[in-house]
């Protein structure tokens, strides 16, 4: 067992303030209650840097059941690993159960298990279909599943230090609790947030074999933070660095979606290049032309504007910023069907179809905004367009044509304001009267 370090409220700067009210209740409710309560990771790292946190997590000895029990207004999420979402209106918090890292004979036995109890459903299964088609419809076979043999795997709880050990980086590892007011600390976070340093908590090798995307988020989270990344880590990114191709590759793309978001895209994906792991995903992007790194610090000088990520950033816009410099989609490529079917791999990143076919509905729609001579008709025709917002943040992100993005905005505000205004004069149409048909009286024979 490890004596955590723990720092009084009198001794350091996190204050109950700055964080989210609904989180706060969420905290005390729990606590209330007799559960033990913790604000956890990015949190209280980015509080202590005195950053505005993208979420407030929470961490409990609660299990999720028990959870649900204490809020109206809580969902369960998740098989493989299983989580409370408490909803405040569009916001959600967090809450989760600690847990502990299960070693490998544990994983191998539960696996064993789990095999073992699909087999004998599947002979059940098969016994049901022997006995005829009335019986199968009674008995539906079991449907086996391969992620079925992670479902225990990671909802193995345990105690806060169980669970502080099990995360990725020491300075995500710190913890605020509610009761005391206090920063515990069992890795090491608070000297490694002091040094300004990237740490894996536990042996680097072993860590990102476990899971390959820390590598990647090692790297990311020292160019958000301006952090460096330890010696050992280090070294261990650029040995397995070819390991990240076992990752899913959606989850590879997301990561990349919050690279773009999170302000720092332009150092990360440099850092990424320094690494090697931007070759291993984006071969592409290894010696991508002036235009990619333009469109990325483009997009760094947008979300400078705002506190925390925009909703405006939807994932057409980023897909297109990565997409559109290395000559994959632009303004050029006409839509079609064709164009909707087909698919863009960029490395090991699959681009869904959704956004290709929204890109090009953007780029086809993009000349017509430029034209602001076009009829009246013809403009207040193209703010109904489901494209329009996406096509102006890529103008306000990418384009140089200020007084565009304000015609239309100001078109925008119009409509906002004055509903009724249609398309052709400018002014309310006169209500008219709709004239009931008169009902005929039936032919006579």
């Amino acid at each position: 067992m490890v004596e955590p370090v723990v720092i009084p409220r009198s001794e350091h700067a996190l204050s109950r303030r700055d964080i989210d009210p609904d989180a706060l209740k969420v905290l005390y409710r729990l606590h209330e209650h007799n559960y033990i309560a913790y604000l956890v990771g990015g949190s209280v790292r980015d509080l202590l840097l005195d950053r505005h946190p993208k979420d407030f997590d929470i961490g409990t000895s609660a299990h999720p059941h028990q959870i649900k029990k204490l809020f109206r207004n809580c969902w369960i999420i998740g098989r493989r690993f299983r989580l409370a979402h408490v909803k405040f209106g569009p916001k959600t918090i967090e809450v989760a159960t600690f847990r502990r890292l299960v070693d490998a004979a544990e994983m191998a036995a539960e696996a064993a298990a789990e095999r073992e109890s699909d087999a004998a459903n599947d002979d059940a299964a098969a016994g049901a279909e022997a006995q005829g088609d009335d019986e199968i419809e009674t008995r539906p076979r079991p449907r086996r599943r391969a992620e079925d043999h992670l479902i225990h795997r990671d909802n193995a709880y345990g105690t806060p230090e169980e669970d502080a050990f099990r995360r990725d980086f020491t300075v995500n590892a710190l913890f605020y609790d509610i009761g005391t007011f206090s920063i515990i600390d069992y890795t090491g976070g608070l000297r490694d947030l002091d040094a300004r340093v990237i740490r894996s908590i536990g042996i680097p090798e072993v860590r990102f074999l476990e899971d390959p995307v820390r590598m990647l988020r090692a790297v990311v989270l020292a160019a958000r933070l301006e952090f460096s990344i330890d010696a050992e880590s280090l070294e261990a990114i650029r040995h397995h660095k070819h390991e990240i191709a076992r990752s899913a590759a959606p989850r590879l793309l997301e990561e990349y979606f919050k690279i773009l978001r999170s302000g720092h895209a332009a150092e990360a994906f440099r850092q990424l290049g320094e690494t090697g792991l931007l070759k291993e995903i984006t071969p592409e992007l290894a010696d991508a032309p002036v235009s990619f790194w333009r469109a990325v610090s483009a997009v760094d000088g947008y979300r400078a504007q705002f506190q925390s990520a925009p909703d405006s950033l939807t994932n057409t816009v980023l897909a297109g910023t990565l997409l559109q410099p290395l000559g994959l989609i632009g303004r050029r490529q006409r839509f079609s069907a064709d164009a909707a079917e087909r698919r863009i791999d960029l490395g090991l990143l699959p681009i869904a179809r959704r956004d290709l076919e929204r890109l090009q509905q953007m780029f086809s729609l993009i000349p017509r905004l430029m034209d602001l001579q076009a009829p009246t008709r013809a403009q207040r025709s193209l703010l109904h367009r489901s494209s329009l917002p996406e096509a102006l943040t890529w103008l306000e992100i990418h384009g140089d044509n200020p007084e565009v993005l304000a015609h239309w905005r100001h078109l925008l505000s119009e409509r906002s304001q004055h509903p009724e205004i249609t398309v052709d004069s400018g002014v309310p149409e006169p209500f008219l009267r709709r004239r009931r048909r008169r009902r005929r009286a039936p032919r006579r024979v």
